[in-house]
């Protein structure tokens, strides 16, 4: 078995012990290690513009705005937007700050057809702290993975 096959077989046993309705959940180095791996795996950042441009990004995911700001009014056009940029082949792992919002992203995947949507546990910033702080506890900037402002 692949490093690749072990880390979709982690993912998917944890999308089974959480009843998720989409193939699975990923861990932020899981997602960097299968994003490096294989060219048939795609990101989504469901995050805001702000967010992007105020706390970073990661090179090479693809932008698809679940809500915007301010108001994090939702984006009514997101599963056409999904569906329109997105191959249905492709392992899509969608990503937020937290991980709610790339939960809500890869069940509308899943509705959608897509057999291979992941959510990333932890997101991009990670848990508050008792402070409200982020990136001190996990996400993708905690485990040292790429981004750039």
């Amino acid at each position: 078995m692949s490093n690749q096959q072990k880390i979709l077989a982690l993912a998917q046993k944890r999308g089974a012990e959480n009843n998720l309705t989409y193939a699975g959940a990923l861990t932020p180095r899981e997602a960097f290690e299968l994003l490096q791996e294989n060219p048939e795996v795609l990101l989504v950042d469901v995050r805001t513009q702000a967010e992007l441009e105020l706390v970073g990004r990661v090179p090479n995911a693809l932008n698809l705005e679940w809500a915007f700001y301010p108001g994090m009014v939702k984006n009514q056009d997101f599963a056409k937007q999904l569906a329109e940029n997105v191959d249905k082949s492709l392992t899509v792992i969608f990503m937020c700050r937290t991980g709610g919002r790339s939960h809500n992203a890869a069940v509308v995947a899943q509705q959608l057809g897509f057999v291979n949507a992941y959510n990333m546990l932890e997101g991009f910033e990670g848990e508050a702290n008792e402070l409200k702080q982020r990136t001190l506890i996990n996400g993708w900037k905690h485990a040292g993975l790429p981004w750039t402002n």
